[in-house]
């Protein structure tokens, strides 16, 4: 299903139910993925909606972070619950295993032999973990892989 639509049908549903919460991060996704069309001057296509995502997962995540070690309860719940929303337009994520056999079999296509290789090992790998896993965390596995 196409994700816009999907959007839109979330969208009803959250207004028929009343669930503001809901209603709010679906309208907040919807209002990114707008955005980020105009600012390309053309309509995203599946991979570019998942990087959205995937930057609104982790702003979120951030977000999260700095506002507990604030003490700010009240926003970690709002923030929580946008993240869940956000999550359920995401494809399922990668397990541990599936991302460390995608990283070992680019660190081979990209020929990587230490730490300095890493830049071309991740422009061949995000591609391939857009929305499917976080980059971060892959990173520091590439430069696990390549520090033995």
């Amino acid at each position: 299903m196409d994700i816009n639509k999907k959007i839109n049908e979330e969208m009803v549903a959250a207004a028929k139910a009343q669930d503001k919460i809901r209603l709010s991060a679906v309208r907040m996704i919807k209002a990114a993925l707008h955005n980020k069309e105009i600012s390309l001057m053309r309509p995203l296509n599946e991979n570019e909606t998942l990087q959205l995502l995937a930057s609104m997962v982790k702003q979120r995540k951030d977000s999260i972070e700095q506002f507990a070690k604030g003490g700010r309860t009240d926003l970690v719940a709002k923030e929580e619950s946008e993240l869940k929303v956000i999550q359920e337009f995401m494809p399922a994520q990668m397990s541990e295993e599936e991302v460390d056999e995608i990283i070992k079999k680019t660190i081979e296509e990209a020929g990587a032999v230490s730490v300095k290789d890493m830049g071309k090992v991740m422009k061949l790998l995000m591609p391939k973990l857009a929305g499917v896993a976080d980059g971060k965390a892959a990173g520091e596995k590439v430069k696990a892989f390549l520090s033995k």
